[in-house]
C-alpha cells in the first residue's frame, strides 16, 4: 500500500512539473511594460539624480534652436515604436509667429531593440510662440506594452529687450531720444531703426520724412548690450504722428521687433 502510494505521489509531481513547464512554453509569462529613466529635454533639466526624478529648475529651450531629448529604455520585450509628442494649449500667437506642434513616431532600427537610448534634436521653428509647452514620450514594446512619461518646456525667445525707453513727442529740429538693454544668447548681429508717418498732409516749407538707419556698432557679438541713441527730427517735417520699428536681430538671423508711436506738434 505505501508502495503505491509514494508512485502515486512521484507521478503527480511529474504532471506538476510538466504543466508548469507547458506554461513556459506557451509564453504565458507576462512581460513588464517598458521602463523610461533619465528623461532629459531641453536646457536646465537634469533627468534623474540620485535614483529620483528631479526637475531642479523648468526646462527651456530658444525659438529658431533645437530641443535637445534624450532618455533611457529599459525592455524586457523588444521595442516597436517611441513616440514624441510636444504641444501647447491656448498660447498667445504673436504677429509672425505661427502656432507650432510637433509629434513623430521613431521606428529606427537602433531603436527596435531591447534596451535602446532615446536621443534626438528637434528644430523649434523661429515662429513658434512664446509659452509652456507639454512633452510627452511613449515607449511601446512588441507585445504591446507600453509606457510614457511626461514634463514641461518653456520655448523663449533668443532676443529679449528690457527697461525699455522713448520719447512719445518731439519738436521739429531737436532730437528724440530712445534707450533699452538687449540679451542675445546667439549675439547680437544688429539694430535697425525705421521712422515713417503715412498720408500727413505736407505744407509749404515742410518735407516728407522718413529715417532708416542700422546700427551695429558697440553692439555686433555682444550678448548683452545698452542701445542708447538720439535721432535728430528735420525742422521741415510735417507735423503728425510716426510710426517707429525697433528690429534686432541675431547671429543666427532670429529677429526680435518694438513697435513705438512719436508725434511732431505743431
Amino acid at each position: 500500500m505505501k508502495t503505491r502510494f509514494e508512485k502515486l505521489a512521484v507521478l503527480v509531481l511529474i504532471g506538476i512539473t510538466l504543466h508548469s513547464c507547458n506554461s513556459d512554453d506557451d509564453g504565458s509569462i507576462e512581460l513588464s511594460a517598458p521602463e523610461i529613466t533619465n528623461f532629459e529635454y531641453g536646457e536646465g533639466h537634469h533627468g534623474e539624480e540620485d535614483g529620483h526624478e528631479h526637475e531642479p529648475e523648468e526646462a527651456y529651450a530658444y525659438k529658431g534652436s533645437d530641443v535637445h531629448l534624450e532618455a533611457e529604455i529599459n525592455a524586457e520585450a523588444t521595442v516597436s515604436s517611441i513616440t514624441l509628442s510636444i504641444h501647447s494649449h491656448d498660447l498667445d500667437v504673436a504677429e509672425d509667429e505661427e502656432e507650432w506642434d510637433f509629434e513623430q513616431v521613431y521606428t529606427d532600427a537602433s531603436y527596435l531593440v531591447i534596451n535602446p537610448t532615446f536621443h534626438e534634436h528637434v528644430d523649434i521653428p523661429n515662429t513658434a510662440p512664446e509659452g509652456e509647452y507639454h512633452v510627452t514620450l511613449t515607449v511601446t514594446d512588441e507585445n504591446g506594452n507600453s509606457s510614457e512619461v511626461e514634463g514641461h518646456l518653456q520655448i523663449m525667445n533668443p532676443i529679449t529687450t528690457s527697461n525699455v525707453s522713448i520719447d512719445e513727442a518731439v519738436v521739429r529740429g531737436s532730437d528724440f531720444h530712445l534707450e533699452f538693454m538687449i540679451e542675445a544668447v546667439k549675439g547680437i548681429h544688429n539694430v535697425s531703426v525705421d521712422v515713417h508717418a503715412h498720408g500727413l498732409d505736407i505744407l509749404e516749407g515742410e518735407e516728407e520724412w522718413h529715417f532708416t538707419q542700422v546700427y551695429e556698432e558697440g553692439l555686433h557679438g555682444e550678448t548683452s548690450a545698452e542701445f542708447h541713441k538720439h535721432i535728430d527730427v528735420p525742422s521741415t517735417a510735417p507735423v503728425g504722428e510716426y510710426h517707429m520699428v525697433i528690429t534686432i536681430e541675431d547671429e543666427d538671423e532670429n529677429i526680435s521687433k518694438i513697435d513705438a508711436h512719436i508725434d511732431i506738434p505743431e
